[in-house]
């Protein structure tokens, strides 16, 4: 997979962008604000159609403008695709070849990318919210179909929710029909999770072998709380069971504070080393690692699964860690083969990753000007 070609109009405080990648590492350089992560959400937002920071899609529009386009040029498996995102009025389409997307499938594609940013390096020392939607990424660009999935089950979530606010006075027979139902659509998100981390923890494990300079092991975990089945070997119709009568246990309680406490919405992913919580335990340096770890497995686990890299974007991500981490990882993106696009605000600290192919941009108030050769 690569990305041939990249328009974006209107997006954040971008007023029009127009760029052919290189087929390596494209850096983008300037000072904070001036619209470099602007750049790498653009890109982000085409290849997932979910904003990376934003909690309303109206955010993504620039001031004044009535809408905003992204749109890339891929060549997959030797074809050439383009895709195009909109948005307007708070409402997002998607475009395949000029045309509204018949589905997601058809939109995705084989389009995959791998976004790292200086959030993610503090998610081992955050809250449990972090660590899910952290999980959740890896898990939507392992399956593209979790999107839609997991939308399904937080449609659910709001329509129980909504029903439990109304205390003592909801119907019990309304409120069956919403626990069978966040129950099916609760088990496919286990099923999902599990097997991502199945896949990706133990070659994070490994990475963090190489990186954390500590003997002591890395250990990443998920199992959902509240489940009485086997969590590791059970079917989803058993997971679904499980759920249900979770729900079903904590209706009363749930009735009381009027919102729903069982479910993949509340769970969260471990993280040890040696047998004792990474959160509370390991050093700064160790838990920023353990991230390092948990993003380049990420990056080969679906090269592995998809026989091709996925698109690498890395926000300002090494001026964040130490000099002998952030060497290993510009060595890493440099050796890999992947295309990648990188954020500074000083180009010396992303130079291992360039080569003689490499498009440096200064970026500055939402204007992007490629750097003569």
């Amino acid at each position: 997979m690569r990305l041939l070609a990249l328009h974006v109009q209107d997006f954040r405080n971008l007023h029009q962008v127009s760029l052919a990648p290189s087929p390596h590492a494209t850096i983008a350089v300037g000072q904070n604000g001036q619209g470099k992560t602007n750049l790498l959400e653009a890109l982000y937002f085409l290849a997932t159609l979910k904003p990376l920071r934003a909690g309303r899609l109206a955010e993504l529009v620039r001031w004044g403008a009535q809408g905003a386009r992204v749109t890339g040029r891929f060549l997959l498996k030797g074809a050439e695709r383009e895709i195009s995102v909109e948005v307007s009025n708070g409402v997002r389409q998607a475009l395949v070849d000029g045309k509204k997307a018949a589905s997601l499938e058809d939109y995705f594609g084989g389009v995959s990318v791998v976004a790292f940013t200086p959030d993610d390096l503090e998610v081992v020392k955050g809250g449990p919210d972090a660590r899910r939607s952290f999980l959740d990424r890896a898990v939507f660009n392992r399956f593209p179909a979790f999107l839609k999935e997991s939308r399904d089950y937080a449609r659910a979530l709001k329509n129980r929710n909504r029903l439990l606010r109304e205390g003592p006075a909801a119907d019990p027979a309304y409120l069956d029909a919403y626990d069978e139902t966040l129950a099916r659509a609760g088990a496919r998100v286990y099923v999902r999770r599990r097997a991502l981390m199945a896949e990706l923890a133990p070659r994070a494990q490994a990475t963090f072998a190489s990186i954390g300079r500590t003997p002591d092991p890395a250990v990443y975990g998920y199992h959902p709380s509240h489940l009485g089945q086997d969590f590791a070997e059970a079917e989803e119709t058993g997971l679904a069971d499980a759920l249900l009568e979770a729900l079903a246990g904590r209706r009363r309680r749930d009735l009381e504070r009027g919102f729903t406490s069982v479910g993949p919405h509340v769970d969260d992913v471990t993280v040890t080393l040696g047998g004792r919580s990474a959160r509370a335990y390991a050093s700064q340096g160790q838990q920023r690692a353990l991230v390092l770890g948990w993003k380049i497995a990420e990056i080969e686990n679906l090269h592995t699964a998809m026989g091709f890299l996925p698109l690498l974007l890395l926000d300002d991500v090494s001026s964040e860690l130490d000099p002998e981490r952030n060497a290993y990882l510009m060595s890493y993106l440099a050796q890999s083969g992947a295309q990648v696009f990188l954020t500074t605000t000083d180009g010396s600290l992303v130079r291992g990753a360039a080569a003689a192919d490499t498009l440096w941009m200064d970026v500055h108030a939402g204007q992007v000007t490629p750097r003569p050769p």
